[in-house]
C-alpha cells in the first residue's frame, strides 16, 4: 500500500494575526462587551418594560446569541477571510454578507455619534462642579434637583435629563421643520472620535490586539464602583425590581421578542460580519469553545449590571419626584443612559468629577472596541476583493473614516436622535434579523450542519454537540422566522419619544431597508449567472443548485491536501 504524503499549502491566509489567543479573547469582549450593552440594553429595556424585556433577552441570548456566536467564529477561523468570502460556502446567499457590511457601516456611524457625545459628557466633568448636578435659571420651574418639597416634584425633569436634552443637545420636539444646524461643539467632538478610530484602524489589527487588554478590563472596575452607589440610593430598589419583574402578558407581544432578539445581536456583535473578521486573524487551530463561553457570559452580566444601575437609578428618581409608575419617570430613548448615569455620579458624596470622568472615558474606550471592530470588518472586504489595488491601510481607513465623519454630521443636529433611531431601526434591526436567518440558511442547510460540524472537527479537533447542531438548524432560524413574522404583522408606525415621524422620515428609512435587503436577489441573480458561464447548456434549475453549492474557492485557511 503506497504511503500517503501531505501537503500543507495557505489559501488566502492574512498577513496579519493576533499576537496570542488572549489578544483574540480581549479583542472579542472589547467589541461584544461595548456600547450596546452599556447604552443599548438600558434603553431598549426600559421602552420593553424591564422585566419583561429581561426574560426574552435572556432566551434569546441561550438559543440565538451562543449558537451564531459559535458558529460565526468557526467560520471566520476556518475560512481565515472577511465575511463576504466566508459565504463562499453558498454563494446563492452572499447577499447575505453584503447585507451585513452595509448595516455595520450605518451601526459604525451612530456609533460614533455616541462616541461624540461622550466625549462632550467627558470634557463638561472636569468642571468645578458637574453642571448637571443642579437646576439651572434658564431650564425655569421644570427642573427638581431634591432640594424643594416631593409635593411639588411632579411632572418635572431632572438636571441630567434637561441638560442632556436642552444643553448637549438642544433636541427638538419633532423634525416636521427639518433637523436645524449641526452643533459645532458635538462636530468637534465627532471629528476626534474618527480620528482616533482611523488611527487604531491605520495601525492595524495587532495594535488594537494590544488595546484590547485595557478595553476589556477598564469597563468593569468602573460598572462595579457605578453599581455599588446605584443601589445605595433611595428607592432603588424599587427600580431593580421593577427590571427584574415581568409583566407576564407582555410576553405575549411579538415587539419584546423582536427587541431582545435584535438586542442580542447589538451585545454580541453577531450577525454584522464584525466576528467573522476578528476571527480570521486566529490561529487555524484554535480551540474557540472555550473562548464563547467567557465572551457571551460576561457579555450578558454587563448588560445586566448596566441594567441593574439604571434602573435602580430611576427608582431613585421617582421617589425623588413622586412618582409611582416607573416607566413614566423619563421619557425613553437612546439617550437614556445619558441621562440615568451622569444623575448617578452627581449624586456621589466625594470627588464626583473623578467618577464622572472615569465613567465616561470607559464608555468612550467601548465605543472605539466597537467601532474598531466595525471598521476592520468593512476594511477586511475591500481588502480581499481588490487586493492591493485598494491601495495601502492608511489610505482605506483614512477614507474610512473621513466618509463616517461626513455621514455623521447628521446626528449632530438637534433632529439628530430623530434620525439615529430611524437609522437604527430601519437601517440595522430590521434588516440584522433578516439578515441573521439567511445566514443561518445558508451555513446549517446549504452548505449543511453535518458538513460545518466535519469542518470544525478538522480544524480544532473536537466534536460539536447536539445542542449546537439542533440550534444550528432548527431551534435559532425558527425563533428568528417566527418572531419576524410576528412582528411584521403586528408593526406600528415608528416614534421616537412618543413623538411621530413625518411621512417623508418613513420612506427614507424603507429605502435604508431595501437597500440592504436588496442584496439578497442582486448577489442571488449574479450568483445564477456564474454558473452559466461556467457550465455550458444547463437548465436553470441546474444553476441555481450550482450556486447554492460551495464556490471553487471555497476551502479552509490551512487546507492539508494529500496527494499520491
Amino acid at each position: 500500500m503506497s504511503q500517503t504524503k501531505i501537503q500543507i499549502t495557505t489559501k488566502e491566509k492574512p498577513k496579519e494575526e493576533w499576537g496570542n489567543g488572549l489578544e483574540f479573547l480581549f479583542s472579542c469582549i472589547s467589541l461584544s462587551v461595548g456600547l450596546g450593552n452599556i447604552w443599548r440594553f438600558p434603553y431598549i429595556a426600559f421602552q420593553n418594560g424591564g422585566g419583561t424585556f429581561v426574560i426574552p433577552y435572556l432566551i434569546a441570548l441561550l438559543v440565538i446569541g451562543r449558537p451564531v456566536y459559535y458558529l460565526e467564529i468557526s467560520l471566520g477561523q476556518f475560512r481565515g477571510s472577511g465575511v463576504l468570502r466566508a459565504f463562499d460556502l453558498a454563494p446563492i446567499l452572499k447577499g447575505v454578507a453584503a447585507g451585513q457590511v452595509l448595516a455595520t457601516g450605518a451601526s459604525i456611524t451612530y456609533y460614533s455619534c455616541i462616541m461624540a457625545l461622550t466625549l462632550r459628557f467627558l470634557l463638561a466633568s472636569f468642571s468645578s462642579q458637574l453642571p448637571w448636578s443642579s437646576c439651572q435659571e434658564s431650564w425655569g420651574n421644570v427642573c427638581y434637583d431634591g432640594t424643594n418639597s416631593t409635593l411639588n416634584a411632579t411632572g418635572k425633569m431632572s438636571p441630567a435629563q434637561l441638560y442632556f436634552e436642552r444643553e448637549i443637545l438642544h433636541e427638538l420636539p419633532n423634525i416636521d421643520n427639518g433637523l436645524g444646524m449641526p452643533n459645532w461643539q458635538l462636530v468637534a467632538c465627532l471629528a476626534v472620535a474618527w480620528l482616533i478610530i482611523g488611527g487604531v484602524l491605520i495601525r492595524g489589527i495587532k495594535s488594537s490586539g494590544k488595546a484590547a487588554y485595557f478595553l476589556g478590563v477598564f469597563p468593569y472596575v468602573v460598572l462595579l464602583i457605578l453599581l455599588l452607589r446605584a443601589v445605595t440610593l433611595p428607592g432603588a430598589w424599587d427600580g431593580i425590581v421593577y427590571f427584574f419583574k415581568p409583566q407576564w402578558r407582555e410576553l405575549l407581544n411579538p415587539l419584546v421578542w423582536y427587541a431582545a432578539v435584535t438586542q442580542v445581536f447589538f451585545s454580541l456583535a453577531i450577525c454584522f460580519g464584525t466576528l467573522i473578521t476578528y476571527a480570521s486573524y486566529n490561529n487555524f487551530n484554535r480551540n474557540v469553545y472555550n473562548d464563547i463561553v467567557i465572551i457571551t457570559t460576561m457579555d450578558s452580566c454587563s448588560s445586566i449590571i448596566a441594567g441593574c444601575i439604571t434602573f435602580g437609578i430611576l427608582g431613585n428618581l421617582a421617589k425623588q419626584t413622586g412618582i409611582t409608575d416607573i416607566a413614566s419617570v423619563v421619557k425613553g430613548g437612546a439617550g437614556l443612559a445619558f441621562i440615568s448615569y451622569p444623575d448617578a455620579i452627581a449624586k456621589f458624596e466625594y470627588v464626583p468629577q473623578m467618577f464622572a470622568v472615569l465613567f465616561f472615558l470607559m464608555l468612550f474606550v467601548l465605543g472605539i472596541g466597537s467601532t474598531v471592530g466595525m471598521g476592520s470588518c468593512i476594511l477586511r472586504v475591500i481588502r480581499d476583493q481588490f487586493g492591493k489595488r485598494a491601495g495601502p491601510s492608511w489610505v482605506l481607513a483614512g477614507g474610512l473614516a473621513t466618509l463616517g465623519f461626513c455621514v455623521s454630521i447628521v446626528y449632530m443636529t438637534p433632529g439628530g436622535q430623530f434620525i439615529l433611531n430611524l437609522v437604527d431601526f430601519y437601517g440595522v434591526s430590521f434588516t440584522a434579523l433578516i439578515l441573521a436567518i439567511g445566514e443561518l440558511l445558508a451555513v446549517a442547510w446549504l452548505y449543511g450542519v453535518q458538513r460545518f460540524c466535519a469542518d470544525i472537527k478538522y480544524m480544532m479537533g473536537i466534536e460539536t454537540g447536539w445542542y449546537w447542531r439542533i440550534c444550528w438548524a432548527f431551534i435559532t432560524p425558527g425563533l428568528m422566522t417566527a418572531v419576524l413574522v410576528y412582528m411584521l404583522f403586528d408593526m406600528s408606525a415608528l416614534t421616537y419619544k412618543g413623538v411621530a415621524y413625518p411621512r417623508l422620515a418613513h420612506v427614507f428609512g424603507w429605502c435604508l431597508s431595501a437597500f440592504g435587503l436588496l442584496q439578497l436577489p442582486g448577489w442571488a441573480l449574479y450568483a445564477v449567472y456564474q454558473r452559466r458561464k461556467q457550465t455550458a447548456n444547463s437548465s436553470l434549475w441546474q444553476r441555481i443548485r450550482a450556486a447554492c453549492q460551495p464556490d471553487e474557492s471555497w476551502g479552509p485557511a490551512n487546507a492539508q491536501v494529500p496527494l499520491e
